[in-house]
């Protein structure tokens, strides 16, 4: 659930109103209510492009017959959602997903990382895993496995490089 577009990892209104248990509406409308914590860099909607891009990329989107594109929030925004969405439930999520984003960074700048430093990481996980309810779990799960086997990404956008 965690997608890479315009060269950062972001994650869908769609999937974070599923965590949230709530309308991705009401999240949305709790976003445009609150419009200034949410800078460009926290925040920004698909172009026609990515949401298609997207679309092609997975069956589920295909069936999302909304009538706007999808924003994308970062890290950043995502730990703004805990000060819009105020419940135990949203604060709750947001921390795992904190955590996940903190483990998941420092994962891909410790390049040479031991067999021993992904096991221990795996174990971190488990934890979690036993701590959470299961959309948590499902999506520590998925996590994990992208640490294992990480996905070779495709760009979505501009190229805005000289090659």
């Amino acid at each position: 659930m965690i997608y890479e577009i315009r060269g950062q990892k972001v994650m869908l209104d769609r999937e974070l109103a599923a965590l949230y248990e709530v309308e991705i509406k009401r999240l949305n409308e709790s976003v445009k209510r609150n419009i200034k914590r949410f800078p460009s860099e926290f925040m920004f909607q698909l172009t026609d492009k990515e949401w298609e891009n997207l679309r092609s990329q997975f069956a589920t989107f295909n069936t999302d017959n909304r009538k706007y594109k999808p924003y994308a929030f970062t890290e950043h925004g995502i730990l703004m959602l805990s000060s819009v969405l105020n419940s135990e439930k949203a604060i709750s999520i947001n921390i795992q997903i904190m955590k996940i984003f903190v483990r998941m960074r420092h994962y891909a700048l410790s390049q040479s990382a031991t067999n021993e430093q992904i096991a221990e990481l795996r174990k971190l996980l488990m934890l979690y895993i036993e701590k959470n309810d299961k959309r948590v779990n499902d999506i520590i799960i998925v996590l994990n496995n992208l640490i294992e086997h990480p996905p070779k990404t495709k760009t979505i956008g501009f190229n805005t490089g000289n090659g």
